[in-house]
């Protein structure tokens, strides 16, 4: 799908396996940006840059012209095709150092983040290229300048580009979608996150990792009130939960997600972490 002149955002459903005959479907988006030559951001899942690829040669170009690789965080269905795409086109990858040890030494990741499926939604480790810092310009396929914004909360070292011609933020998992399984580290950095994005009011186009591209002002910063309340009434629900006397962290995070109105499946250990940090925030 076409967002602005250079930029396209592709669709990449995957499937993660919770249970044996049990998967769980889910989508994650990345962005492509054609311009003098090809630059991605994010990646996907393994096997994803196959659907990347075909989408590149229907659109007139070759793969081969892919330059830049940008990981806007660690996470398996971000960095899980990263691999493959690097081993194809030899394009630099571009991320936050607060993700570098995780992307070069995927296992190490597995062991410290388990992840049902882990081994089949990441084709393994790959060298990051270039540390990007929070302020720095980039250029992306010799047309693109953005400007690059360190968003912590979701990981430590998620980062988000603002396009400033075209007005285009692509944000990530920074802004979280009301209703999902709710991942992340740390809600205050999640929440102080939001507000430095919900600053910037000239952002016409939201390009998550969650959903469709969002156009409009308007419609941007509804989206981001909407994220900022989602993560306020987790956060009140978890310290009401906790000051109830729900102590075993697992028990805690079936009550939260029973009164967040989420499903069953939610209940889990990666979402049990993210409904822990609201224990310790200060706020």
């Amino acid at each position: 799908m076409k967002v602005s002149q250079y930029i396209h955002a592709i669709r990449l459903p995957f499937e993660i396996p919770v249970a044996p005959g049990v998967r769980v479907e889910r989508t994650v988006y990345s962005y492509i940006v054609f311009g003098d030559g090809i630059a991605l951001i994010d990646s996907g899942v393994s096997g994803a840059e196959a659907v990347l690829f075909e989408y590149i040669r229907k659109s007139g170009r070759n793969p081969q012209e892919i330059s830049t690789l940008v990981l806007t965080h660690s996470h398996p269905d971000h960095v899980g095709s990263a691999k493959a795409i690097r081993e194809a086109t030899g394009c630099g990858v571009w991320a936050h150092a607060g993700e570098k040890d995780w992307i070069e030494d995927t296992e190490r990741q597995c062991r410290e983040r388990p992840v049902p499926g882990f081994h089949d939604l990441v084709g393994g480790p790959v060298p990051v290229d270039r540390v990007l810092a929070d302020g720095e310009l980039i250029d992306l396929a010799g047309s693109v300048r953005c400007r690059v914004i360190h968003t912590p909360g979701h990981s430590a070292g998620s980062l988000s580009l603002f396009c400033e011609a075209e007005k285009v933020l692509i944000s990530g998992d920074a802004v979280p979608l009301p209703g999902d399984m709710p991942i992340y580290d740390d809600i205050g950095d999640c929440m102080a996150s939001m507000e430095k994005l919900a600053r910037r009011g000239e952002v016409e186009t939201l390009l998550s990792s969650w959903e469709a591209p969002i156009r409009g002002r308007e419609a941007v910063a509804e989206r981001m009130d909407a994220g900022l309340a989602y993560l306020r009434r987790i956060h009140e629900t978890v310290l009401k939960a906790g000051g109830a006397g729900q102590q075993d962290l697992m028990e805690l995070c079936r009550h939260v997600v029973r009164e967040l109105g989420l499903p069953p499946g939610a209940a889990n250990p990666l979402v049990a972490r993210a409904f822990a940090s609201s224990l310790k925030a200060s706020l």
